[in-house]
């Protein structure tokens, strides 16, 4: 009877657990996924970019959520299940409470090793794939991101400015620079201009003008009444270097051991795969490690938090202050789990105490739950 018990309640939490995470994710992604519409339409991105770009920052939302909901699944089953008096079947049928304790610990073991393959892997892979779509897509719906009195640089190497644009999408005093190498370019100047598509290439299509070319220190320029700006194959001027974020977890420990000079065979051997592996951005680079391992630590922590709720009954007049109180602990582990990791530095002290944090204040908890549920200890 005691199996069909643990059971039914791991079957409530999870299927709570994972309702509740996807609906929450997918509607955080949906509000997301408007504001992504500007680097459709300001950087004159297709819809293909903009859809692959928004489904892959949906596993970034996941892990983000995942504390919180994984927390407040099981805060809403044991409040449910002491509203309907289904806890006093626990007790009648004879659970000790500290075993029902340990039994969601042993759970809270899998669920932290699926944060840990989402924070370690899954998410910077699909950071990485979204940023190699903005890097490797082209330009469209160029007359849409062209906006006036503003010097537009979203294509690659060229920068366009238009004094003024009408209703049926003509711009006046046009000025255009194209990087031809790192010591040549082109400057166009035209009075009038419209982009149109030949052959699915766009083009812009200018009026009136004159065009200054510096190549190999010699300057040159000529007038025209009509020129065709060609804007086949032109790149988005999007960022090439990996962020942090986007880095996989043994390419910033390989980095941590390079810049720590560890002797460590394995990873010093390997060929250093981060442009931007230096003492300057080891900061920063620690950050990374430590928020993909040390919040996924939490997870014990924060599911043992609401079985402060079996230490008490509905019955009891103050239960009602233990279910905020526990409520507010969990929350403020959650703030305290995310903000230690600013504190994170080249220091091996401050690293050390950050690291071992969550260990302690689990270890706390699970004594106050030792001494209460097995010697009656009134804390």
């Amino acid at each position: 009877m005691k199996k069909i018990l643990y059971r039914k309640l791991l079957s409530d939490y999870m299927s709570f657990f994972v309702i509740a995470l996807i609906s929450s994710s997918t509607i955080i992604w949906v509000f997301q996924a408007v504001n992504f519409l500007d680097i459709m339409i300001e950087d004159g991105r297709d819809y293909i970019v903009y859809i692959n770009y928004s489904l892959l920052n949906f596993p970034k939302i996941l892990s983000k959520l995942y504390p919180f909901v994984l927390f407040f699944s099981l805060f809403y089953v044991l409040t449910k299940y002491e509203t309907n008096n289904e806890l006093i079947i626990f007790w009648s049928f004879g659970v000790n409470k500290f075993h029902f304790i340990n039994f969601i610990l042993k759970v809270s073991f899998f669920l932290f090793c699926i944060q840990i393959i989402f924070t370690s892997f899954i998410v910077p892979k699909s950071q990485d794939f979204a940023r190699s779509f903005l890097r490797e897509s082209n330009v469209n719906f160029l007359g849409n991101f062209i906006k006036p009195k503003r010097f537009n640089d979203t294509i690659k190497g060229v920068t366009i400015y238009s004094e003024r644009k009408d209703e049926q999408g003509y711009l006046y005093n046009l000025f255009i620079k194209k990087d031809i190498s790192a010591e040549d370019f082109e400057i166009t100047y035209a009075k009038k201009g419209y982009f149109k598509e030949l052959n699915t290439n766009p083009i812009l299509i200018l009026f009136d003008g004159e065009t200054i070319s510096n190549k190999n220190s010699k300057i040159t320029n000529f007038s025209f009444s009509k020129s065709d700006f060609l804007l086949k194959n032109l790149k988005a001027n999007t960022i090439t270097v990996k962020k942090t974020q986007e880095l996989s977890t043994l390419d910033i420990l390989q980095c941590i051991v390079h810049l720590y000079e560890l002797d460590l065979k394995y990873l010093k051997n390997k060929k250093l795969q981060i442009n931007n592996c230096r003492k300057k951005n080891l900061t920063n680079i620690l950050k990374e490690f430590y928020k993909r391992l040390i919040i996924p630590i939490y997870i014990p922590l924060l599911m043992l938090i609401p079985y402060l709720l079996i230490l008490s009954s509905k019955e009891n007049s103050n239960y009602s202050k233990l279910k905020l109180g526990t409520f507010l602990t969990g929350i403020l582990i959650i703030i305290f789990s995310e903000t230690t990791i600013r504190f994170v530095s080249i220091e091996l002290i401050m690293n050390s105490l950050i690291l071992i944090s969550p260990f302690l204040i689990f270890f706390i908890l699970y004594l106050i739950f030792y001494l209460k549920l097995k010697f009656k200890f009134k804390i």
